[in-house]
C-alpha cells in the first residue's frame, strides 16, 4: 500500500512538473467593473506617477455612433478603479495624449471655420483635480480637406491641399508636427519640434526640399537635449511619367534643428531601402530597417547604416539577406516568396549596443458589403499579419531574424489585434490574443496563430531567446480572461518589469498586469 502511494505521489509530481509554466511571467487580474460606455476606444494609458495608472478613452453614443467625449479613469496599484472623470468634448480630432509632471495633456486638431484655418491645441489638466484648459500650439491657414492627418503607410495622398503628421519619439520626451499646405503657387512645408512641456524648440521651413519631392514622415528620433530631430521619410518624386524600371520614391533621413536641415538618401545599385528607423546612440547615429533587391517593394533582407550624426555621411553599411531559416519560417518550402508591407513596432538597444527590433506585416484592403437593408457599403479592412523580429550586433551584422506567422483582420478598433513586445535579458517576448486554442500547423512545417471566431480570447506568449530560438505558451486561458485584452496598447513599465493591459467588452472592464519574474 505504501509503495502504491509513493508511485502515485511520483506520478502527481511528474504531472505538476510537466504542466509547469515555461514563460517567466506571472499575472494578476483586477476586479471587473461596470462601465456605462459600451462603445469606446482606448486613446492613452500611462503611469500616474503615484504607483497607479491613468487611462483615457474616447466614447461614442447615439443611434448613429458619434464621439461625445473622453472618460478618464484612475486605478491604484492594486488595479482597483479609484475615480472617473467625464470630459465632455466633441467636434475635435484627437491626435495623442501624454502625462507629464502630474498633468494630463490631450492633443487635438481642429478646423476653425470662422478663421479658415487648422489649429493644433492641447487641453491640459492636473490629474489631482481635473479642470481642462486649452492651449493653442499653432495654426495653419487652409481650406478644409478630408482626413488631413497622414496615417496610412502606403499610397499617401498629397493632392488634397493640406496634410499634416505628428510623430513622438519612443521615449515620449518630444514630438514633431509637420504641416504641408499647397494652394496655387503657395507650397509650404513647415516642421515644428516641441518638448512634452509644450515648449516649441524650433520651427523650420522645409519648403525648398519639396520642389521635386513630397515627404511622408514615418519614424523619428530626438537627441537628449531636444535640439535635433532625425526623421525618416518616404520621399515621393513628383515626376508625372516613370519608366517601368524606375522607382517612384526613396527613403531619406532628414536632420532638423534650429540651424537648418540636411538630408541623406540610402539607395545603392540593386539595393533599395524600405521602412528605416533612426536610433540615436551616445556618439553615433544608426538607421536600420529593410531593403529590397528590386524596385517592386519586395523585401530581401535587413539593412544597417552607421552615420555621422553631424554631417549625415554614411560611415559604414551592411546588407544582411534573410536567412534560409527565416524564409522557411514564413513560407515553408513554397517557391512564391514575397515579403512586403512591414511596419516598425518596436526597437530596443541593449547596454552592449545590440539592436533588437520587430515589425508587423500590415496593410489595408477595401471591399463592398451588403447591409441587412440591401445597401452596398464600402469597407476598409486592416490586416495585422506576420511578426518579423531581428537582432543586430554592434557593428550591424545580423545575429538572427525570425518570422512569426499570424493572421488577423479588423474593420475598426485595432487595439484587440496585432501584438505587443517586451525585451529582457537578451530575450524578446511577444503577446498576442487569439480565440484559437493552439496555433495551427501548416504542412507539418510551420506554426501560424490565427484570429479565431470565439468572443473569448486566449493570451499566448512567444519568446525568442538570445540565439533566436523560438518557443511559445498559452499563459492566460480564455476561461480566466473572460474579457478580451487590448493586446496592442499596453503600458510598459521597464523599471519594474511588468506590462499593464486594459480588458473590456460591452459594459464590463478590468486591468490585467503581467509581471516578468
Amino acid at each position: 500500500m505504501m509503495k502504491q502511494r509513493i508511485v502515485l505521489l511520483c506520478l502527481l509530481l511528474i504531472g505538476v512538473i510537466g504542466s509547469a509554466q515555461k514563460m517567466p511571467v506571472s499575472y494578476d487580474f483586477g476586479e471587473k467593473f461596470s462601465d456605462r460606455y459600451r462603445y469606446s476606444n482606448l486613446m492613452t494609458i500611462a503611469d500616474d506617477g503615484e504607483g497607479g495608472y491613468l487611462l483615457v478613452r474616447a466614447y461614442y453614443q447615439g443611434l448613429i455612433l458619434k464621439p461625445k467625449g473622453y472618460l478618464i479613469e484612475r486605478y491604484n496599484s492594486n488595479l482597483e478603479l479609484v475615480s472617473e472623470f467625464n470630459y465632455k468634448l466633441k467636434g475635435l480630432d484627437f491626435v495623442d495624449g501624454f502625462l507629464k509632471n502630474g498633468q494630463l495633456n490631450l492633443l487635438f486638431l481642429n478646423y476653425n471655420y470662422e478663421r479658415g484655418q487648422y489649429e493644433y491645441s492641447v487641453h491640459k489638466s492636473p490629474i489631482i483635480d481635473f479642470n481642462f484648459k486649452p492651449q493653442k500650439l499653432l495654426s495653419i491657414a487652409s481650406e478644409q480637406v478630408q482626413n488631413p492627418v497622414g496615417k496610412n503607410y502606403y499610397n499617401r495622398n498629397f493632392s488634397k491641399g493640406f496634410s499634416t503628421a505628428i510623430l513622438f519619439n519612443q521615449e515620449k520626451t518630444g514630438f514633431v508636427i509637420s504641416t504641408h499646405h499647397k494652394k496655387g503657387k503657395v507650397n509650404k512645408h513647415i516642421i515644428h519640434l516641441y518638448d512634452t512641456s509644450l515648449n516649441k524648440r524650433f520651427e523650420h521651413d522645409f519648403s525648398y526640399e519639396i520642389e521635386e519631392k513630397n515627404y511622408a514622415f514615418e519614424n523619428i528620433a530626438i537627441t537628449s537635449d531636444l535640439e535635433t530631430a532625425y526623421i525618416v521619410g518616404k520621399a515621393y518624386f513628383k515626376k508625372k511619367r516613370f519608366r517601368v524600371d524606375e522607382r517612384k520614391f526613396q527613403y531619406e533621413l532628414i536632420k532638423v534643428s534650429k540651424n537648418g536641415s540636411q538630408t541623406q538618401s540610402f539607395d545603392d545599385p540593386g539595393k533599395y531601402s524600405e521602412g528605416l528607423f533612426p536610433i540615436v546612440l551616445k556618439d553615433r547615429l544608426v538607421c536600420t530597417g529593410f531593403y529590397a533587391d528590386r524596385k517592386d517593394n519586395r523585401y530581401n533582407g535587413i539593412a544597417y547604416f552607421d552615420m555621422n550624426p553631424i554631417s549625415l555621411s554614411i560611415n559604414s553599411k551592411k546588407y544582411n539577406p534573410f536567412s534560409q531559416q527565416f524564409m522557411e519560417d514564413k513560407f515553408g518550402r513554397d517557391e512564391e516568396k514575397v515579403i512586403k508591407n512591414l511596419v516598425f513596432k518596436g526597437v530596443e538597444v541593449t547596454k552592449e549596443g545590440d539592436i533588437f527590433f520587430n515589425a508587423e506585416e500590415y496593410f489595408v484592403t477595401n471591399g463592398m458589403e451588403v447591409t441587412g437593408a440591401g445597401q452596398r457599403i464600402r469597407l476598409e479592412r486592416f490586416h495585422h499579419n506576420d511578426i518579423v523580429s531581428a537582432k543586430l550586433n554592434t557593428n550591424g551584422d545580423l545575429a538572427w531574424a525570425r518570422n512569426i506567422n499570424k493572421a488577423e483582420v479588423t474593420q475598426g478598433d485595432g487595439a484587440y489585434a496585432s501584438y505587443s513586445s517586451y525585451c529582457k535579458d537578451g530575450k524578446t517576448y511577444f503577446f498576442i490574443c487569439t480565440a484559437s486554442e493552439n496555433p495551427q500547423l501548416i504542412n507539418n512545417e510551420r506554426l501560424i496563430f490565427k484570429q479565431g471566431l470565439s468572443r473569448n480570447r486566449n493570451v499566448f506568449m512567444i519568446s525568442l531567446d538570445e540565439n533566436g530560438v523560438m518557443d511559445y505558451e498559452k499563459i492566460i486561458d480564455n476561461q480566466e480572461a473572460r474579457l478580451p485584452l487590448m493586446v496592442s496598447k499596453p503600458l510598459k513599465a521597464s523599471n519594474s518589469d511588468n506590462m499593464l493591459f486594459y480588458a473590456k467588452r460591452g459594459s464590463k472592464k478590468q486591468l490585467v498586469k503581467v509581471s516578468f519574474l
